[in-house]
């Protein structure tokens, strides 16, 4: 696993950005439709889930956990893709379907930093995004009728803390990847 993250550490800093553009974008527009929401979700949940599912393939010869990150990346399109397909949905639905993605989603950030506790460090940040998103996802299902304006303000919260951390930890595992073999000077 830790290979995977330290080849493709582009994957966590990736993700976070696409989650801080939709956090501030859901932010800054708060009188978002909800066609304006579900068109934001959509783009990130499919953004979000493409990088995984990339950096899942690109490794998959060199790597044994790929497929916790491929898993990873499908639950999010998956989630993407349900929403555009139906934006009739009721705002009940949809925001039920953004708690799923990120109880889902939370549980496995959590997997994945108890699986590399031993072989990375400050797996912790993992852990932390994994636990606001997992707690997003409960307040979600706790209180499914929270207010439009609540909604959009935990939404905005939880894309913008989870994107900082994955950002920071995407830099972190940056340090991780092996130092490119010294290449010879080229002749003059």
């Amino acid at each position: 696993m830790k290979n995977i993250l330290n080849h493709s550490y582009w994957m966590l800093m990736l993700r976070g950005l696409v989650a801080i553009v939709f956090g501030v974008l859901v932010l800054i527009m708060p009188g978002l439709t909800l066609l304006g929401l579900v068109a934001l979700f959509v783009a990130y949940a499919v953004l979000a889930g493409a990088i995984w599912i990339a950096g899942a393939i690109r490794n998959r010869r060199e790597v044994d956990d790929w497929w916790l990150v491929l898993l990873f990346g499908l639950v999010s399109v998956g989630a993407g893709v349900l929403a555009l397909m139906h934006p009739q949905l009721t705002a009940l639905v949809l925001v039920l379907v953004m708690g799923a993605n990120a109880l889902v989603t939370g549980i496995i950030d959590i997997a994945m930093a108890i699986r590399l506790r031993k072989t990375i460090d400050n797996e912790w940040l993992l852990i932390v995004s994994g636990f606001a998103s997992v707690l997003f996802g409960v307040l979600v299902f706790m209180f499914p009728a929270a207010g439009a304006l609540a909604l959009v303000w935990l939404i905005s919260i939880h894309a913008i803390v989870t994107g900082f951390f994955l950002l920071a930890l995407g830099f972190r595992a940056r340090k991780w990847a092996p130092p490119s073999a010294p290449t010879a000077p080229r002749p003059a």
